[in-house]
């Protein structure tokens, strides 16, 4: 089986390498160059979402001795919250982009590998997550005094295990698109907000019912959301839910990775690259 064939094959990165993920990052890159509503859209829903959280936060410190303990809290947790929304959503969208196209056979007819593809998703992702969370974190200081950097090193780790788990599901979500049909793209967004009572964004793990906390902490943002808040109301950052996020994270990136591949290979033979799309 040559490299081509088995898309786990992961040659070293060298100059063509790069330059094919270079490629279809700058294909997206253009694609907001040309078009200022996309770069509005990016960081318009955070900057909202920041806002709505922050009046309820100034009005819940003056009524609720729980937030007044931690000024910013809620407001920390959209944004947090926005990073895995967003993370999630940009690779799917990137991928979507070339279904709603129909370019996916235009692509595999190319010198592409699939895990060149997925990196470069990966990298849109990250840029669109920046894109919006980087003015709402920004407006967040004068407008209600909360700065996200007060999270101190613990941000960057918060960070990318939300992205991590973003990616995780977004490479499934892209996995049941190809092997159901842009029927089912909906599910970038059902399956991400039905995660979200779940990831205790907004109050403790203990706040849930017995039975659901369980499966709450099977989950790594949950982890990221009680660390957060272990920053903010007691100023330590607790090892133990970083150490279960990361390998909860792993695991669910490896689940994700090896369903993409297998649905991939199996649309490819069944020559859906080619008839896919809108």
């Amino acid at each position: 089986m040559s490299p081509r064939d088995n898309p786990f094959a992961l040659p070293p990165l060298h100059g063509s390498t790069a330059r094919r993920i270079w490629g279809m990052v700058y294909r997206h890159v253009c694609l907001f160059r040309s078009s200022w509503p996309r770069l509005v859209q990016l960081a318009y829903w955070p900057t909202v979402q920041m806002c709505i959280w922050g009046v309820f936060s100034t009005f819940m410190q003056q009524n609720s001795g729980w937030v007044a303990q931690a000024a910013g809290v809620l407001i920390g947790g959209v944004l947090l919250w926005d990073v895995l929304f967003r993370g999630q959503l940009g690779l799917s969208l990137s991928f979507f982009e070339e279904m709603w196209s129909r370019n996916l056979g235009n692509l595999f007819v190319s010198p592409l590998r699939p895990w060149e593809f997925v990196a470069s998703m990966v990298v849109m992702s990250l840029l669109r997550t920046l894109a919006g969370l980087v003015p709402a974190a920004f407006l967040a200081v004068p407008l209600f005094g909360f700065w996200l950097g007060d999270l101190g090193w613990a941000l960057p780790l918060f960070f990318g295990l939300l992205m991590a788990m973003g990616w995780a599901i977004a490479l499934v979500v892209v996995a049941l698109v190809l092997r159901k049909g842009l029927g089912a793209e909906e599910l970038a967004w059902a399956i991400i907000f039905g995660l979200a009572p779940l990831s205790c964004i907004y109050y403790p793990v203990s706040a849930l019912p017995g039975f659901i906390q369980p499966i709450a902490l099977a989950l790594p943002s949950t982890h990221v959301f009680e660390g957060m808040r272990a920053v903010m109301f007691r100023g330590e950052v607790p090892l133990g839910h970083l150490a279960w996020a990361a390998g909860l994270d792993l695991l669910y990136l490896g689940i994700g990775a090896v369903v993409f591949v297998l649905i991939f290979r199996a649309a490819r033979r069944r020559g859906l690259l080619l008839s896919i799309g809108e």
